[in-house]
């Protein structure tokens, strides 16, 4: 991104007079289609270079604190998650279920941000209090999956970091399935698939069909050895 005023301009976002899920206009500055996914929205630039990194340090700071059970660092604000110890041999792992604390008024600016874009029209306005952070770095990734049907749509992405590619996989009809519990994986598939590009400040807002009908995945494929990429997944609980 470059350092004149225009580049530093933040997208102007219109929510319309109607509440479904198609809700932007198609003008750029409502973001792009992405591709055949319906109902999927990329957002460019949705941050500074600056805003970005202001971000960043915010999360490594000793005001958060990363879970390290999973392949990848993880952290969560707002609701309860389960957290698996280390397996120890001949014992089975038991997870624990732990309060996460609520979204910090250090990162409260964003959802404001988002809301006043229009980004929650379909729903009034309401604002997401469920937050997951992954940090991703060479050869990680997560499996295809849907979010959680107890949240509402949108569900709304934001990559910060090394810009990495989502694939998107259709499925015969919306389908409510998690990763740990195995469902996901049996989830029927029409076969076809788009790969998005998820660029660095990126807003990715997935409604109507991409929230319900299509799995996301971030596919654990070998990068460069500075890769890292940091998502926060923002839900609204129903």
């Amino acid at each position: 991104m470059t350092a004149d005023k225009d580049a530093r301009r933040e997208p102007s976002i219109k929510p319309s007079k109607s509440r479904s899920s198609s809700f932007f206009s198609e003008s750029k500055t409502a973001g792009t289609d992405s591709r055949g996914v319906p109902g999927l929205r990329i957002i460019p630039d949705f941050l500074t270079v600056e805003e970005e990194q202001k971000v960043l340090t915010y999360l490594n700071s000793q005001a958060c604190s990363w879970r390290t059970d999973l392949s990848r660092r993880t952290m969560h604000f707002g609701g309860t998650y389960c957290l698996y110890s280390r397996p120890v041999k001949g014992q089975n792992s038991t997870p624990q279920i732990l309060e996460a604390p609520p979204l910090p008024d250090d990162l409260d600016w964003l959802v404001d941000r988002m809301v006043g874009l229009g980004v929650y029209a379909e729903i009034d306005q309401k604002r997401p209090e469920y937050v997951i952070v992954n940090e991703y770095l060479s050869k990680m990734g997560i499996s295809a999956h849907t979010e959680n049907f107890s949240f509402h749509s949108p569900v709304v992405g934001l990559s910060l970091g090394s810009p990495d590619v989502m694939r998107f996989h259709e499925l015969a009809g919306a389908f409510d399935g998690s990763v740990r519990t195995g469902k996901a994986a049996k989830a029927p598939k029409t076969g076809r698939v788009e790969d998005v590009l998820l660029p660095s400040r990126s807003l990715c807002i997935m409604s109507g069909e991409s929230r319900w009908s299509w799995q996301h995945e971030i596919r654990p494929l070998k990068r460069a050895a500075t890769f890292k990429r940091v998502s926060l997944t923002f839900r609204v609980k129903k």
